[in-house]
């Protein structure tokens, strides 16, 4: 039985460094490649991956990328410059607006918004993003997004997406990651490097990602880390203070979105426990009693995670094999 406190996901950062920085280095001469290329994007997830490609390869042998465009917050690149100065890294920065303007991926966006919100015009300054419902533990609503429409004056203007709306913006958007990616293939298959995966578990799990996007990689390399025990590795490496504290961003909404109100719909401390908790079998009360909170409310949590899970099973599946010996 699962001993379930506050400490359940506590790890010993210097331990699992270690194991991290010496299968790494096993795993990429296994796929007969030279060395490690990754998106460096100013967050915590990828600024730990880079610590620990660099302790497993040397500065050498990482080749980091920095993938801005046009709804890009300059703050990313900024955070994303000083962590590869920590270790001793120069990136290199590869500008995506032109190729996703080629795709129409913000025109087709756009056409979406402004359908739902007829104000919205990008061109005059107008900010949106798409964001889920708050207050996930002490409501039953489903993962329904709105589009929230930020005018010049800084006024608010939330509409629920209907599915037609929805699914646009996300197949418009989703041209960013997948833009990035072939970038940072590109730049392996240059150097006959391996591409690093920066999703946690969170992410992956949850279905945080795009497919054949930030999913396409050769290594996850946190894939098997709560976002809380990121941060323990985080500071072990040294990631900069700046980073550490920065609240985590989608950044891929012109208007400010943080994960949380974009996807999870919790505190990350207070997810992890809770998706640990039913991964692991802890029963509703015991799980109440360590989180302090009501029954109910654990259930609303449990009962997110499991939804998110069977709908994003898509998103994880390899591509189906059709031959008569499957």
């Amino acid at each position: 039985m699962t001993t379930f406190s506050k400490d359940s996901l506590l790890i010993d950062p210097k331990q699992e460094t270690e194991r991290l920085v010496a299968e790494i280095p096993r795993l990429v001469r296994q796929m007969k490649r030279g060395g490690a290329v990754l998106g460096v994007s100013g967050g915590i997830d990828s600024a730990t991956v880079l610590g620990l490609v660099v302790r497993a390869l040397g500065p050498d042998r990482v080749v980091g990328l920095t993938l801005p465009e046009r709804d890009s917050d300059p703050v990313s690149e900024t955070l994303a410059h000083e962590v590869c100065a920590k270790f001793g890294i120069n990136p290199i920065r590869e500008d995506i607006r032109d190729a996703l303007e080629g795709f129409g991926c913000y025109r087709r966006r756009d056409e979406a918004i402004k359908r739902v919100v007829p104000a919205y015009d990008a061109a005059k300054g107008y900010k949106a993003k798409i964001v889920l419902p708050p207050n996930l533990l002490d409501e039953d609503t489903l993962n329904v997004f709105s589009v929230v429409v930020i005018t010049p004056d800084g006024e608010e203007i939330s509409r629920q997406l209907p599915p037609a709306e929805f699914l646009q913006i996300v197949a418009a958007s989703n041209f960013k990651q997948r833009t990035r990616m072939s970038m940072v293939y590109y730049h392996a298959e240059l150097h006959n490097y391996a591409v690093m995966g920066t999703a946690n578990k969170n992410e992956h799990d949850q279905g945080f990602f795009v497919k054949y996007g930030d999913g396409g990689v050769d290594l996850r390399v946190i894939g098997h880390l709560y976002k809380t025990q990121v941060y323990q590795l985080a500071e072990y490496l040294g990631v900069p203070e700046s980073i550490r504290s920065r609240t985590p961003t989608s950044d891929t909404y012109s208007a400010p979105c943080n994960q949380e109100e974009f996807f999870f719909r919790l505190p990350f401390k207070t997810m992890d426990m809770l998706w640990y908790a039913m991964e692991n079998k802890v029963s509703l009360s015991d799980t109440a009693k360590v989180m302090g909170l009501t029954e109910q409310q654990v259930q609303r949590a449990f009962d997110d995670f499991t939804r998110k899970f069977r709908g994003t099973e898509y998103l994880r599946m390899a591509p189906v094999y059709m031959g008569e010996d499957q």
